[in-house]
């Protein structure tokens, strides 16, 4: 791979980068440090990487750095240990926006990765399995208990609307 090929990868992915990790850290200095670790071991192994792949790669080090930082900070909490009753939403409220992004920050971080990954950023369930290193199969898994604890925690829409 060249430099001219770098560059270009810089230009098309560094957005979509920096918004995956944005949503799943909320700092943007952590996120921005991530993305640029990221872009450095791309540097790093620009000679091996086929220009195809540097966008896989890309994603799949950002994940593994940003899964880095948040286990040497111990700020991953397990929700999978409380009840569930603490996942609803019985507020009356006009912003569903708002309260999609308070749910899926409240979901554990795996779950939060992938379904970022398939609906936020449009990978396929194969793409995210080689970015994130899980099986497919448990890539569906957690796409569907993120989208089951989302339909639970938004309950009735006649309550959003």
């Amino acid at each position: 791979m060249s430099i001219e090929y770098f560059n270009r990868c810089v230009d098309e992915h560094s957005d979509g980068v920096y918004r995956f990790i944005l949503k799943n850290v909320k700092d943007e200095n952590k996120a921005r440090d991530i993305v640029q670790d990221s872009f450095e071991k791309l540097w790093q192994k620009l000679e091996t990487i086929s220009p195809s792949k540097m966008k896989s790669y890309l994603f799949t080090t950002a994940y593994h750095t940003m899964i880095d930082v948040l286990r040497r900070e111990k700020r991953l909490t397990s929700l999978d240990m409380t009840g569930d009753e603490t996942y609803s939403h019985t507020n009356q409220y006009t912003d569903l926006n708002e309260v999609l992004h308070e749910v899926v920050d409240r979901l554990p971080e795996v779950q939060r990765s992938v379904l970022l990954l398939r609906d936020y950023e449009g990978y396929s369930y194969d793409e995210i399995a080689d970015i994130t290193g899980l099986s497919e199969s448990q890539v569906k898994v957690y796409i569907y208990r993120a989208r089951t604890r989302l339909k639970k925690y938004i309950g009735k829409m006649e309550i959003l609307i």
